[in-house]
Formats: C-alpha cells, structure tokens, sequence
C-alpha cells in the first residue's frame, strides 16, 4: 500500500464534485477560476454539478476544452422523498442530493432532461426529480450517492444500515457499474476541519460498498476555491439568507473546509489506506467523453406551401412586400395633358397576387439592387427559414391586434424586413446599412429586436409553442450580476456596517466608463481617495477585500424579455 501511495500522481484524482457561482448565492467559485486552479495543481479533468442547474454548462465546456482540461457536466439533483408531481406542505419539503455525471452524448441529452424537467414539472422550493424519472433517463450517465443529505447518506446519518442498503441496491440495478458511493473527504480523521458525522457516515459507505460490491470514490463537495475565500462564502450565504455575519443561527458553513483541494491533499490522506478512492475518480472521468458541437444554426424547419422552398417561398413574399411598399404605375403610360388623377399606390391585397417578375417590373432600380443583393446574403447564410418565421408570427400577431413596435436595433437596415413587415422603417430614406445587421465576413445569427404589447406577448409566444412544437420554443435565462458598488454594499450589510459608511464606501466607486465597470481591485490601485481610505481604514479594508472576492459573482437570475 505505501509504495502505491508514493505512485499515485496529482493527475490521479479528478474533483467530481464542485458548485460554482451557478448554484445561485450557494457556489463563489467562477468558471475560469476553477478551470485554472486545475491546470496549475496538475490535474487534466474536473466536474461542474450545480444545484439544480446547467446555466454553466457551455461556459465551463469552453473554458475547460480552451485550456485541455477534460470537461466533465454534471448536476447536484434534488431527489424528491415521494413523487416529483407531490407538493403537498408539510411532506414534500424534504429532498436529497443526488451527484449526476454525462458519460456521453445521450448522457448529456438525459441530464438536459432531467433539469428541464426538475425545473418545469418538478419544482417545489427546489428543482426535484424522483426514482421513476431516474429509471426512464439514466442512460449514459454516471451517478454518485452524494453528501450527507443524499438519500443513503442520510439514512446512515440516522443509524438506518438496512435502508441504506435498500437504497444503494436500487441505484445499482438502475446504473449497474455506473453507480458510485461518494465519500466526502472532510470525513477523514487527518482532515483539518474534520466533521465526526461524516467520518461515520464514510465508515459505513465503505462497509456498504464491500458488501454490495460498489466502487467507492473520495470527493469534496467544493463551494469556493481557495480556503483563504471561505469568509467571502459566508458572506455569500448570508446575502443568500439576508443574515447578519454575526448571526449565531444563521446557515452557515464555516466549520467545512469546502474548497478545491489540492491533489497532494486527498492523495496524503486517502492513499495510503484507500488508494482506489482516487483512482476511481479517475476512471470516471475516463468514461465521460462528450463533444458539444457549438456555433452550429439550429432554426426550425418553416413549411412552406407544396412546390416552394424556403428560399423561393421567401423570395416571393419579399418582392410582393416591396411591390407594396414601393410599388408606382410605370413612367409613360400617362399622356402629356391627361387630367385623370393619378393611380393610388399598389394595395396589399394586389401586390399579395403578383408573380416575382411583375412585382419587379413595378420597383425603382435602387430598391431592386438592393433586395437582390440582401436576398443573396440570407441564401449564402442559409437564414431563408429564419426570416420566414419571424414574418410569420409578426403577421398573426398583427392580424389579432396585437400591437408591435416599428423596429429598432440593426435589423431596421434590412429591405427584406421591412418588405416583410418586421420593421416599419425604410432603410433607403434613412440611408441605414445592412451590414450592420448581417455580415458574410463575420457568420452570426440575426438578430431582430422585437417590441410586442407586454399584456399580450405570452399570446405570440404561445402560437411559436403550438406551431413548432414547445421542445424549440424556449425563454432564456438572464443572470444578475453584482457589480463592484453592489459587492461593497452587500458586504456592509452583512457585517452591519452602519449604513452612512457603507454608503460612502460605495460611492467612493469610480462609475462604470462607456458601460464598462472597472474591477474594484483596478480601482484601489489607481484610484487615489479609495487606496488612501483602503490603506487607512480597517473597516473599509476589510470590506473592500471581501468585495473584491465577491465582484462579478451571480446574484440573482430572472427570465430575459427575448
């Protein structure tokens, strides 16, 4: 055993279990943060399991491949105690914890499941799953049993041994070797924060695992990265819980040691007695390999009538628009001294009859070079369907009454979306470019601001759910941030700093230049009344550095108005 202590490496041990800033008010580390903090200690994979959430997913998945760290996606799941539809007070309250990791892509699609459902169907003071909806969406993942307030920890916490048991056989006839006891490293009795509870309940764990045969692996439930951010943490929870730092029964974690260990750490612990626990963390990371294919169009598909295509069913609709919009009689058909009044503007009905070739005999040549020239980017771009779609739902809305803005943003440059009636403005009177709204040099998607009555937007919304289907029509998160005043007068709270000082401190800020903060460690460097109050301050001091941990870190999440 001592000479496989001395073999096992830093890249032995992958850390499974780690919240970042996205277990909302609960995780301090940030994506980049964690992803370095890896590299430098030589490990090559890490997990990101927040609570209840995937909002990191695709951060942390760049992040990690860009510097050739093995992603590993994953979620801390709350386990319903009955069904995930009981929301019975009283009853339902109570969840567990259970660790989620995709092995592959169908794993992957599994986890995004499972959240989706949590979050929509399962909700009841937490994102709840249950048993049944593990046993129709394990496929391609990896489980770990979880913390202490995870269904077997608990039951071991409560001298329940045979429960236990019960609970961990069910696991295993659902994920077979893709089932893992999860042993929490601040259970160990060299650990310098070590909790006597769960050194009990990693003692049975391993007795469990014995008799079941279960692989066992050590983990660390970080929620911050460094020790020395574990007072920022308490900060945070107390922001989370609006408590006082002084507060004897506030939530609190500060008896854990809750950071990213180093790999020297846990191998001087476990390796000696329990070398498999950290190999097995990376033999898991071994068996999750998934590839997330990123800057790919995925547009729904737009039915076009039978014998069209999206391109020439668009090309239709356009230069019926324009014919509308520009449309005059031809110059010479009126006789010199003719006193009939002259033809009114081509009507919407008509112009929605014409071919393509009669409504372009009747546009002005810049308006035709124009619509040619946009209609041959969309094509090359491949967004005939995207601009078809929005056409589409603006229409109905418009012939329900439901009230649209005129168009704003770069997508008012465009001639087709102004024929469309997307925008009511035209951009060859206000000599507005296209370019700023697509580019064939720089590939995006558009991006149309839409202004629609607030009192009747979830009606439009409701008609893109029953055309295509709600599994693509989704809304999107938006996160809150705290910026450097927020972090200042979040602190001063906390640690019931009178409210004049906090508010001084506070506007002692630089503001932001050209909608950019400045980083609050930037400003106490360069900025000479803030250093001079920093250096000469232990309040402001003690603030200021805490603030400085907490800058930039998610403080609320809300449902943007795209």
């Amino acid at each position: 055993m001592a000479t496989q202590k001395h073999s096992l490496q830093s890249s032995d041990y992958v850390h499974l279990h780690n919240h970042t800033q996205y277990s909302l008010l609960d995780g301090l580390t940030k994506v980049p943060g964690l992803v370095e903090h890896v590299k430098k200690n030589g490990m090559t994979a890490v997990a990101m399991t927040d609570h209840g959430t995937l909002s990191g997913a695709i951060e942390f998945y760049k992040e990690a491949v860009g510097a050739d760290i093995k992603p590993i996606i994953g979620i801390e799941t709350y386990v319903a105690a009955r069904s995930l539809y009981d929301k019975e007070p009283g009853k339902d309250k109570q969840n567990y914890h259970l660790i989620l990791l995709a092995m592959n892509q169908a794993g992957y699609q599994n986890l995004m499941a499972i959240s989706t459902i949590a979050n929509l169907e399962g909700f009841y003071y937490k994102p709840r799953i249950d048993r049944e909806l593990l046993a129709k969406h394990n496929e391609g993942l990896i489980c770990l049993s979880g913390c202490i307030n995870s269904e077997v920890g608990d039951a071991l916490r409560q001298g329940q041994y045979d429960l236990a048991k019960d609970i961990a056989t069910w696991y295993k006839q659902q994920f077979g070797d893709r089932y893992y006891l999860e042993i929490q490293d601040h259970g160990h009795p060299d650990h310098p924060s070590k909790w006597g509870e769960q050194e009990n309940v990693n003692r049975q764990l391993l007795q469990l695992g014995k008799e079941l045969d279960i692989s066992c692996v050590v983990t660390c439930d970080a929620h911050y990265l460094r020790h020395e951010d574990q007072e920022a943490h308490e900060i945070l929870l107390c922001v989370q819980t609006g408590s006082f730092l002084s507060d004897e029964k506030r939530m609190s974690l500060k008896d854990f040691e809750l950071h990213v260990t180093a790999p020297g750490e846990i191998i001087k612990r476990w390796g000696k007695d329990y070398p498999e626990l950290i190999t097995n963390s990376r033999v898991i990371a071994e068996r999750c390999n998934i590839k997330i294919e990123l800057g790919n169009i995925l547009i729904p598909k737009f039915e076009v009538p039978k014998g069209e295509t999206e391109k020439s069913y668009l090309e239709k609709q356009v230069y019926r628009g324009l014919a509308w919009r520009y449309g005059a009689p031809s110059p010479g058909t009126k006789k010199a001294g003719d006193k009939t009044p002259p033809e009114k503007p081509l009507s919407e009905a008509k112009a929605a009859k014409l071919s393509i070739a009669a409504a372009k005999k009747l546009l002005p040549a810049p308006v035709l070079e124009r619509a040619i020239y946009e209609l041959g980017v969309v094509e090359d771009m491949k967004f005939n369907g995207y601009f078809l779609i929005i056409a589409d739902f603006i229409g109905w809305g418009k012939d329900r009454g439901i009230v649209f803005g005129p168009g704003r943003g770069s997508a008012a440059g465009s001639i087709i979306a102004y024929a469309l009636k997307i925008t009511e403005l035209d951009p060859l009177q206000y000599d507005l470019l296209f370019e700023r709204f697509l580019n064939p040099d720089r590939i995006s998607m558009p991006d149309v601001d839409i202004d629609i009555q607030d009192s009747r937007r979830e009606e439009v919304i409701q008609y893109c759910v029953e055309k295509y289907g709600k599994d693509r029509v989704a809304n999107i998160v938006t996160f809150g941030r705290m910026a450097a005043r927020n972090a200042v007068r979040d602190v001063s709270r906390v640690l019931q700093v009178p409210y004049a000082e906090a508010d001084r401190f506070a506007k002692m800020i630089p503001p932001p230049i050209q909608g950019r903060h400045i980083p609050l460690a930037t400003s106490l460097q360069k900025d000479h009344n803030l250093k001079h109050e920093y250096e000469t301050n232990e309040t402001a001091k003690r603030v200021f550095d805490l603030a400085v941990q907490m800058e930039g870190t998610i403080r609320s999440h809300g449902v943007h108005a795209a």
